[in-house]
């Protein structure tokens, strides 16, 4: 009898753990924690968050370091397909703008991504980024406009700029100047923790 319990118990245990909602991050470098010592990059730090707070999800972490947009929307259905999240945090676009490719592109490929997500019932929060004054007032502002653009036309909830509030702060990025260190992975957290918590049952 006691063996029959705890078969029982084992499967509701299995159950309540496959049940778990996926929130996918789907990005690059950034997010993929690039040049940083294992498990502590800020998607790490989001599962362990999730834990502390008794909020019962699982986090994948489907980043690629040096994805473009283009990529992520050739590999967006099958990645759905196999992990059927509840929640997408999408963190794209940065090197499409660090390569200077054309901004349409980007913006169409990030809105086939989205669109992909929302035809999987899935929530979607939308991660901008910022590129270096150097690239023209013209291609930064425009490049920046289109998360906002997107956001608001999806009505999807949106991180400004994942880097806001440290972004200056040299001693806070690796020596390429691009990636940032252990120490800003809590403030990256902290800017995404802002959009994703509203959705967080």
């Amino acid at each position: 009898m006691l063996t029959r319990i705890l078969i029982i118990l084992a499967f509701c245990f299995a159950a309540t753990a496959q049940a778990a909602p996926v929130i996918l991050i789907y990005g690059d470098s950034l997010s993929a924690g690039y040049g940083l010592p294992q498990n502590t990059g800020w998607a790490n730090l989001l599962a362990q968050r999730l834990e502390q707070k008794k909020l019962n999800y699982q986090v994948v972490n489907a980043s690629i370091s040096g994805e473009t947009t283009t990529g992520g929307l050739y590999r967006i259905e099958q990645t759905l397909a196999t992990h059927q999240p509840a929640i997408v945090i999408v963190e794209l676009g940065a090197n499409d703008g660090l390569r200077g490719l054309p901004l349409d592109a980007t913006r169409s490929n990030l809105d086939g991504i989205i669109r992909a997500c929302r035809k999987q019932n899935a929530k979607v929060v939308i991660v901008g980024m910022q590129l270096p004054p150097n690239y023209g007032n013209a291609y930064t502002e425009k490049f920046q406009r289109n998360y906002i653009a997107l956001a608001k036309q999806y009505k999807l909830r949106l991180v400004p700029f994942m880097m806001e509030g440290f972004a200056g702060r040299r001693e806070l990025f690796q020596a390429d100047n691009l990636h940032p260190t252990v120490e800003a992975q809590p403030l990256i957290l902290d800017n995404i923790w802002k959009a994703l918590q509203p959705l967080l049952k």
